[in-house]
């Protein structure tokens, strides 16, 4: 069965006092995440020291870097490297998320160089892919997310796909209150598998992770991750809030 995700993206948010009680309270909720099942903290770079040393002796719990640049060193100050996150122990990094491709104009083919680094460095991408509303208004959904993952993912051999896991980000759900039915994101995780399938074969499509990224939330966690290809969510302001995100991750499939 492939791994069930709870991924907590803090974003840009949290003092380190704050950070560490936040942490401590979700680890010390005696959550019994099974072998199957993966908890994940995307914290803000300051912060993943800290994070990593915390959840070294929690079974399946990990850390991820909210973004990576695309050069392993060099004269690029202000960014982080993925040699940086191995040397501290973080093995998951978030790539692709839609406030770096709004805010700071990340294509899909600098997404692509940055997968390709976490590979190489054994550090899991968990790559975004999503639209905005415009493109939703006019059917045009799915065409847009294939691109994205033919741009940035598809030249990636078989071995090497299995180890992405992939969050879709209704654009518009995130941040607006508004979030995709449940039936919605089956749809769309359903035609990112059914392309995965169509470029590696269905056995590697459905050994590959795919997270729902829009407005998770305690209250609709369990319907949304009780759809066949949805498995877990990438979660933002519900992670801000200890019990909140606790319930999302119980909510996982077991």
């Amino acid at each position: 069965m492939r791994k069930q995700i709870a991924a907590a993206n803090w974003k840009m948010n949290l003092t380190i006092n704050e950070a560490e009680t936040l942490l401590y309270t979700i680890l010390d909720a005696n959550l019994e995440v099974s072998e199957n099942q993966k908890v994940v903290f995307a914290v803000p770079a300051p912060y993943l020291t800290l994070a990593a040393k915390k959840v070294t002796d929690h079974s399946n719990v990990f850390i991820a870097a909210q973004n990576i640049y695309s050069k392993k060193s060099g004269a690029f100050t202000g960014e982080v490297s993925v040699t940086m996150l191995k040397s501290i122990g973080v093995d998951h990094a978030v790539i692709g998320h839609s406030e770096r491709r709004e805010y700071f104009n990340e294509s899909n083919e600098f997404l692509r160089e940055k997968v390709k680094l976490c590979l190489e460095e054994n550090i899991v991408p968990i790559f975004c892919c999503g639209e905005a509303l415009p493109v939703r208004e006019v059917n045009q959904q799915n065409q847009f997310v294939q691109t994205q993952l033919e741009e940035s993912l598809f030249d990636l051999s078989a071995d090497e796909i299995q180890q992405v896991v992939i969050a879709y980000e209704p654009i518009w759900a995130i941040g607006t209150g508004k979030t995709a039915t449940s039936e919605q994101a089956q749809e769309m995780h359903a035609h990112i598998r059914s392309q995965l399938a169509a470029k590696y074969g269905e056995a590697i499509a459905n050994n590959i992770s795919i997270l729902y990224g829009g407005s998770v939330k305690a209250s609709n966690a369990k319907e949304i991750f009780g759809k066949p290809d949805v498995d877990g969510g990438l979660v933002g302001g519900a992670s801000l809030v200890a019990d909140e995100f606790v319930a999302i991750i119980k909510a996982l499939k077991s």
